[in-house]
């Protein structure tokens, strides 16, 4: 969603105002039509889209943990078995894109996670884990004597700290986002280092 440039189709905006909406006044909270109106477009028109809330749920929790694992697979990609340490540097940037960029999914995903169907919250957790696991790989590179285990919760323990921005005050209260950026790319890295002592 935020790493796109060019504009956004119908769909994705009725799927950033529902996140928007979902995250400021619960799942249960928001009607077809409020969001409709946000996008500009009646709440039926909205069927012509989606078959629903529930499906509009479903693909905003599977399509940001999709993107987040296939954006790190990019970057391993990218990096073609170089340096490691700029690895772990470039997965950190990315996460932090998504945490500063996207931080109504954020609170969506910890609010309203047990609203999705089972097969659908099932997804998610898979591809969480294969997320999770990627990293775990990459941080065991940098820091060898670190055991899987201990990687695996380190790892766990900066997501918390990076996916924690919804709770950092409101987007104009932060000290800007490139200082913010810096900020939690630094701590990130503390916390491996720490991990790892």
């Amino acid at each position: 969603m935020a790493t796109r440039t060019d504009a956004p189709t119908r769909r994705e905006q009725i799927l950033k105002e529902a996140a928007r909406l979902f995250a400021e006044r619960g799942f249960h909270g928001v009607g077809v039509d409020e969001i409709g109106a946000a996008v500009g477009i009646s709440g039926p028109g909205l069927y012509r889209h989606f078959p629903g809330k529930d499906a509009m749920l479903a693909e905003l929790l599977v399509g940001i943990s999709g993107q987040l694992l296939t954006g790190g697979k990019r970057r391993v990609a990218e990096s073609d078995g170089g340096d490691p340490e700029a690895l772990l540097d470039s997965l950190i940037e990315g996460h932090i894109d998504f945490a500063l960029d996207d931080r109504p999914l954020i609170t969506l995903h910890d609010r309203e996670l047990d609203r999705l169907r089972d097969s659908d919250r099932k997804l998610v957790r898979q591809l969480q884990r294969q997320y999770v696991e990627l990293w775990v790989e990459i941080l065991r590179e940098v820091y060898p004597g670190l055991a899987e285990p201990a990687a695996r919760s380190a790892v766990h323990s900066v997501f918390g700290l990076l996916n924690s921005t919804p709770h950092l005050g409101r987007p104009g209260s932060l000290p800007g986002r490139g200082a913010t950026a810096e900020l939690l790319h630094r701590m990130a890295r503390g916390a491996f280092a720490a991990a790892a002592a």
